[in-house]
């Protein structure tokens, strides 16, 4: 048995596939020839592009737009002039085209790689399959074709890569294996919007199997078995027609509204990074967006973007949902999100420092523009207004001073806008959450960030693989923060919702509906899933595990008693 994460939830069994990373090596000489090697360079883009075009649309067609983003955004990463630019300069230079690829890619993967967010880390195995793809043209190299392999193939790879996915047939791989990536990779998004389980990050798994051998993929638990025994088979047989039946089931919960066990309302919301996501969440049966992340507006663009161009993208994602509500969280920057073009100054310690609403407040000029943006498209839309990394009152009233200046000024110059467009806090901090209740008679709503709550309450750099045993929502001090936040909510008649990845955990689940949150916002794929979940758990149900497990005194202890009365 191998362990892995677990990407791509399902049983896929089925005869290996191994796919081998090529040489890419090659000679790095002196060039006298500039011009004709920058000749050879550009045909290699222009080859790169045409491909990467091809492949997009395919994956457009065949699996959807948000998913064929993710190459459209290699496109774009390959044709900025901060990168081909400066491998153009290089070859100016003498250096040969493989050379200067290399070289310009390697800077990026660097300084991507070394940033915690792991939309960051994205970045640089986004600009790693960008430097393979131009090595191959370069070089020469041609890819096996993976669309032709049979019928119950199990892929294993170092990394599938976008490029690959785009070639795959869903009828006839069974499951994926990868030894690098993480939930949030592109390989695991692009495998569970093929449906195909997937396991990544297994170690060395490409060097532990061979062609034909027979692999069980557990992408829920993120397991793999190779060649298993005869009765692990037999188990995992019945667990996949047991998982397929599941999914069947979760149909029936499309268009239905999200009502626990005993008919309590709650909003089942959508995290997204784009106007165009917004689509995807309507798909998938979202029924509003929990948290648009706004600093991708900032982060896919060379320059900051106008208050227009901001007024479009936010206008965009109101009329899409058509209502729905629309929480737009603005700039969330620092920290590990570091976007070149606002020269934000390095930091030892960045996320202890100048970031979020922080930054935002220090910059009023820059920050008011993506105000303004935000109220003009509440025209359009029920849209509201989220502050990232609360830590005291003054942050929040500051802002609403602004919003205030704003809509004087709105009225005075006739612009439209929502009257009673809503301002609320994340809580994510253990500074908001000890005065949740101050921040509650101010802020129109509270949304719970848990992957930094969990951080700053356990004091846990969730890079640093040393300490990231301690790093779990279901540490007590988490949960207890949790509860309280929602209870200081609750008690001011304000909404509560939660749009960390906690949202949509099976086994926090009942928990939540225990404390009293009013909505969880997730993934756009995982609405259904959370939708069937909630519909499992009564109120009373879930009090009585609430009130066992907060009696618990280590994490471990928690997740086996949560496990134990799992519904999944």
């Amino acid at each position: 048995m191998h362990k892995g994460i677990a990407a791509s939830r399902g049983i896929g069994i089925g005869s290996v596939c191994v796919i081998k990373e090529h040489d890419l090596s090659f000679e790095k000489k002196k060039i006298e020839d500039t011009a004709a090697e920058k000749e050879r360079f550009n045909k290699a883009l222009e080859e790169f592009k045409a491909e990467t075009t091809a492949m997009a649309e395919d994956i457009r067609k065949r699996i959807g737009p948000k998913e064929a983003e993710i190459l459209e955004g290699h496109l774009v990463m390959a044709s900025d002039p901060s990168m081909s630019g400066e491998m153009l300069k290089m070859i100016d230079a003498g250096q040969c085209a493989e050379a200067a690829v290399e070289a310009v890619c390697d800077m990026f993967i660097g300084m991507f790689s070394q940033m915690d967010d792991e939309m960051m880390k994205q970045r640089a195995s986004d600009i790693s399959d960008i430097k393979i793809s131009l090595l191959k043209l370069l070089l020469g190299i041609k890819d096996i074709d993976i669309s032709k392999v049979p019928k119950g193939t199990v892929l294993a790879c170092k990394d599938l890569t976008p490029s690959m996915t785009s070639q795959i047939n869903k009828g006839n791989v069974s499951g994926i294996i990868t030894e690098v990536g993480g939930k949030t990779s592109h390989s695991a998004i692009l495998a569970r919007a093929l449906e195909i389980p997937a396991v990544l990050s297994v170690p060395d798994i490409t060097s532990l199997v061979k062609d034909k051998d027979t692999a069980i993929i557990d992408g829920t638990e993120g397991i793999v078995y190779i060649n298993p025994e005869g009765d692990v088979l037999s188990q995992y047989i019945i667990k996949r027609e047991d998982f397929i039946r599941k999914q069947s089931e979760l149909k029936g919960f499309l268009g239905k509204e999200t009502l626990t066990a005993d008919g309590d309302c709650v909003e089942l919301f959508c995290n997204i990074g784009t106007p165009k996501d917004a689509k995807k969440a309507l798909e998938c049966d979202g029924e509003g967006i929990g948290l648009f992340r706004s600093e991708f507006l900032f982060m896919d663009s060379n320059h900051q973007p106008s208050e227009e161009e901001q007024f479009v993208a936010y206008k965009e994602a109101a009329q899409t949902m058509g209502g729905k509500p629309v929480i737009i969280r603005t700039l969330d920057v620092g920290g590990d999100k570091d976007i070149p073009y606002l020269n934000i100054k390095k930091e030892e310690n960045p996320f202890l420092g100048y970031r979020a609403v922080r930054y935002c407040l220090g910059n009023k000029d820059s920050y008011n523009l993506q105000l303004r943006a935000i109220v003009r498209a509440s025209a359009f839309g029920k849209v509201k207004i989220m502050l990232p990394l609360v830590t005291c009152v003054d942050e929040l009233r500051a802002v609403k001073e602004m919003i205030a200046d704003i809509k004087k000024d709105f009225d005075a110059n006739g612009i439209a806008y929502d009257k009673d467009i809503e301002v609320g806090c994340m809580i994510e901090t253990p500074a908001a959450s000890l005065i949740a209740d101050i921040l509650a008679k101010e802020a129109d709503f509270f949304s719970i960030g848990t992957n930094d709550l969990t951080q700053y309450t356990m004091s846990v750099d969730r890079g640093n693989a040393d300490v990231a045993y301690l790093y779990s929502t279901f540490q007590p001090s988490v949960l207890r923060s949790i509860k309280h936040i929602t209870e200081c909510g609750r008690k001011e008649g304000i909404p509560v919702g939660m749009c960390g990845e906690a949202a949509a955990d099976p086994l926090m689940i009942p928990l939540l509906i225990s404390f009293g949150l009013t909505e969880f916002s997730v993934n756009p794929v995982l609405v259904l899933t959370a939708r069937c979940i909630i519909s499992k758990w009564s109120k009373a149900e879930a009090d009585e595990l609430a009130d066992k497990v907060m009696r618990l005194t280590t994490e471990a202890e928690i997740v086996a008693a949560l496990k134990e009365a799992s519904k999944e």
